[in-house]
């Protein structure tokens, strides 16, 4: 293995932090007092996957054991990935940096079935035969769990072993009988850790199971190759208040898209939307008590410093409880500018309790989610709301002063027809109406193409061809556009390959690898999504996509069938049957079972309403005191790893350093409210420096060795508060106080010619520059006060320049010639700041 310093290479791509792997509450174990390692990889890009908060969980509970050293992997973005084949480099963890081919468990978590090439396309890089029959016990167990291996079949070739439901009592036990075949010496080989693994409830093992196909291309049997394991039922958590749940998540450097606290307040959903996979695999409905989800918000908030806090479930308003425990946090939270949101909402639930609530401190979006646009197709689906239920909501939320709404609709669904489209448009119209009248500004309709999912009423249903789906967003966009409503819809041609996938076999393991080797990567991101690459795997490999979107029979053997989701294939059938007579099926926490066959009503239930949410006493509205205001001005330095975060990033990290080191910051005012912390002008990404600046405005008093040790404890490694004092209010920001600044490079060949080249630009009354970025061309020199040479060094003094300036990396670059890589790769320190 190549042994450059995988580190030093970061400033030649985009986004570094992505890939340092030294957030705050991370978790960083001595590799050599451990018995396991297990990298729990995410296969697509990091700030997608530090966004699933099933990852958190199961992060947060394998590093409880001693024994148990669990690092994360997320899959490089292109610019990486070519870096790290160039230069010979293997795919490594975050927390150890080292390759995942020496881990004994790479745990997969697919979300979506186009992240399967970037999967194969980490083993790959991690030097992972992809294929399990060419792995043997020296290589690590590779294992997945997640929504799409209901149907592992796709890419059942890759893959030793599959978890099948919830992981956090199962993985523990996974990582358990691992760590025993590894103590007894690894007795009964490969095979041997299957079988025991196989006894596992939710574990299912895929080359324990045959299959054959018949002459039509239908699966005609799914065999077991032993009795004793004859199909694989999924794992389920009781109660969720008896199993761990992450109270010091980890803060990423970079925004990503869910950056904020993550409360899962309940698991499951009963409404029994049809075509909804995870309301049928999730089941049943287990909410978490008031008690627990306060104490674990409370927690972690403080140990993060989030100022958003958002309570997940596939419908938050569902939760029984929501009202009180909303009003709950939002007396404790709202004076602290901690905003609270509530993303997957019903509109049959949003109450104007609810939306006062949400906007006490800022407007965090609404989106809802009425699916189809007639109320005949809703009733198809069983989505159970009205249109006047929708347009309801959507006038409260109008009216409590949001300036925008998002509509969520789905095409394609069973008995569509072209009038359901159009409804589609009249109701995205009738909410711009409303926006219209109370002065919002836009109402946006999102459409995306109905995929039929295994373990649905619908799993039988053809899915829309992709020349028809576009015929249908024809129409949309030619109504839609009647109304001034905007929109947005989702590629044809990745949600039929999704539905490919989704109702797939075996047989499309050898299409997914082919499309890895012509160069798939991301197929879920449209500007990188290649599907003429999938057409030719496709064909080189004799497949035809479209047999996988047909109609299918409810006496067909699908590929499935052998993975038992709880809810039965005779309770599917009957839903589809009802779909069809536009009958609806009740929700089971409120009404009586409806027969899905998934509870024994004594472990596996629906927990509704358990614990108690007493509404605390809303606190009296005490007139604050004015408290004095000062200004701060903190001197810091951003050394090693810290140098490759950005401004924006650097800005984020102060900020949560402040709320967890519980400073008086003050803060703006608005509906975004942001604590007052202004930077002296940024430095350059990649660069060092000894000496940077940042004013702090604070209320009351707390003394300025007081914040620099609390904010010492709670920043990352590399920055460091290094003096602290008051300013005068009334003294210019530090962003305009900077005048120049000293820097140093250092460059092992500046002698000879290059110290030549130094002294003549030192010589020279004048020298234009062009920026590169604007084109503009001006005289640099006057900028330069200092610039020599010495000790394989360059020493320099630049003026802030008001027509325009020059960074040291871009000097050094024009008059030594260097390459864009080279510049990059520059150490340069910037060891003093004049103000």
């Amino acid at each position: 293995m190549n042994n450059e310093n995988f580190k030093d290479l970061l400033p030649l791509v985009s986004k570094p932090s992505r890939y340092l792997g030294t957030e705050v509450n991370s978790i960083h174990k001595d590799l050599d007092k451990v018995d396991i390692k297990i990298a729990l990889a995410f296969p697509d890009v990091y700030e997608v996957g530090m966004s699933h908060q099933g990852l958190h969980i199961l992060y947060h509970i394998l590093n409880s054991f001693p024994y148990v050293a669990a690092e994360r992997a997320y899959a490089p973005w292109l610019d990486m990935e070519k870096l790290l084949r160039e230069r010979g480099l293997p795919l490594s963890s975050l927390e150890s940096n080292i390759p995942l081919r020496e881990f004994d468990i790479l745990g997969f978590s697919l979300q979506y079935d186009l992240c399967y090439t970037n999967m194969l396309n980490m083993m790959d890089l991690a030097d992972i035969p992809l294929r399990a029959s060419e792995r043997d016990g020296t290589f690590p167990l590779v294992i997945a769990g997640g929504p799409c291996v209901f149907n592992p079949e796709p890419v059942a070739e890759f893959l030793d072993a599959v978890l099948i439901g919830d992981g956090e009592e199962a993985l523990p036990e996974i990582v358990e009988t691992y760590r025993n075949w590894k103590l007894s010496g690894c007795e009964g080989g490969k095979l041997g850790l299957l079988r025991t693994l196989a006894t596992i409830k939710g574990v299912y093992v895929p080359s324990f199971f045959d299959v054959s196909y018949k002459d039509d291309g239908t699966v005609k049997e799914i065999r077991p190759k032993y009795d004793d394991y004859p199909k694989v039922e999924k794992r389920i958590v009781g109660d969720l208040n008896t199993v761990p749940y992450p109270d010091k998540p980890i803060v990423p450097f970079m925004q990503i898209v869910h950056d904020r606290v993550n409360l899962e307040v309940t698991r499951g959903c009963t409404r029994g939307c049809r075509f909804c996979q995870a309301g049928m695999i999730y089941r049943p409905t287990r909410e978490r008590t008031p008690e627990k989800l306060q104490e674990i918000a409370e927690k972690a908030l403080r140990s993060t410093g989030y100022e958003d806090l958002s309570l997940l479930s596939l419908s938050t308003g569902d939760y029984s409880c929501i009202s009180d425990l909303l009003a709950n946090l939002m007396d404790r939270y709202s004076d602290e500018k901690i905003a609270i949101s509530l993303p997957s909402m019903r509109v049959d639930t949003m109450s104007p309790e609810l939306i006062s609530e949400i906007k006490r401190v800022r407007k965090t979006g609404f989106t809802m989610a009425p699916e189809a646009g007639s109320e005949r197709l809703r009733e198809v689906i069983n989505k159970g709301i009205t249109e006047e239920d929708l347009l309801n909501s959507v006038r409260q939320v109008f009216e409590a002063g949001w300036d925008s709404v998002k509509l969520y609709f789905m095409i394609g669904l069973p008995t569509e027809t072209d009038d359901d489209i159009v409804a589609i448009a009249d109701m995205a119209g009738k909410a711009m109406k409303i926006c219209r009248q109370l002065r919002g500004k836009s109402a946006t309709a999102s459409v995306a193409t109905f995929v039929p999912k295994p373990h649905t009423p619908f799993q039988w249903e053809p899915q829309m061809r992709i020349d028809e789906t576009r015929r249908r967003h024809d129409i949309l966009k030619r109504e839609l556009k009647k109304n001034r409503v905007t929109f947005k819809w989702h590629e044809p041609a990745m949600s039929e390959l999704e539905g490919v996938f989704a109702r797939g076999d075996r047989r499309l393991s050898k299409v997914i690898a082919r499309a890895f080797e012509l160069g798939c990567r991301f197929d879920g991101w449209g500007e990188i999504f290649r599907y003429d690459l999938w057409q030719r795997a496709f064909d080189e490999c004799g497949v035809v996509p479209s047999f996988y979107l047909r109609k299918r029979g409810f006496e067909e053997t699908l590929p499935w069938d052998h993975i038992d989701s709880g809810v039965s294939k005779k309770y599917q059938v009957l839903e589809a049957k009802r779909s069809y007579e536009n009958v609806f099926t009740p929700d089971c926490r409120y009404d009586d079972c409806t027969g899905c066959g998934l509870c024994d009503f004594k472990t596996i239930k629906n927990r509704i309403g358990e614990g108690d949410v007493t509404r605390r006493p809303k606190p009296l509205l005490k007139p604050k005191p004015n408290l004095a205001v000062r200004r701060i001005r903190l001197t810091y330095s951003k050394l090693e790893e810290a140098r490759l975060l950005g401004h924006l990033e650097l800005a984020s990290v102060f900020s949560r350093a402040v709320r967890r080191a519980g400073i008086p910051v003050r803060y703006s005012s608005g509906f975004h409210p942001a604590p007052r912390i202004i930077f002296s002008p940024p430095i350059s990404l990649g660069m060092e420096s000894m000496e940077e600046f940042a004013d702090i405005e604070i209320e009351g008093y707390i003394s300025c060795t007081e914040i620099k040790d609390r904010l010492n404890l709670e920043l990352p490694k590399g920055i460091k508060i290094t003096e602290t004092g008051d300013i005068e209010m009334g003294l210019p920001a530090v962003t305009s106080a900077v005048t120049k600044a000293d820097y140093e490079i250092k460059w092992p060949v500046v002698g000879g010619q290059g110290s030549a080249v130094l002294r003549d630009f030192m010589g020279k009354d004048s020298f234009l520059f062009k920026k590169e970025r604007t084109g503009r061309e001006y005289d640099i020199r006057p900028l330069i006060e200092r610039l020599e040479a010495a000790d394989n060094k360059i020493g320099m003094t630049i003026k802030a320049g008001k027509e325009g300036g020059i960074k040291p990396g871009e000097l050094v670059q024009t008059l030594l010639g260097l390459n864009d890589e080279e510049t990059k790769l520059l150490r340069i320190m910037k060891t003093r700041t004049y103000l």
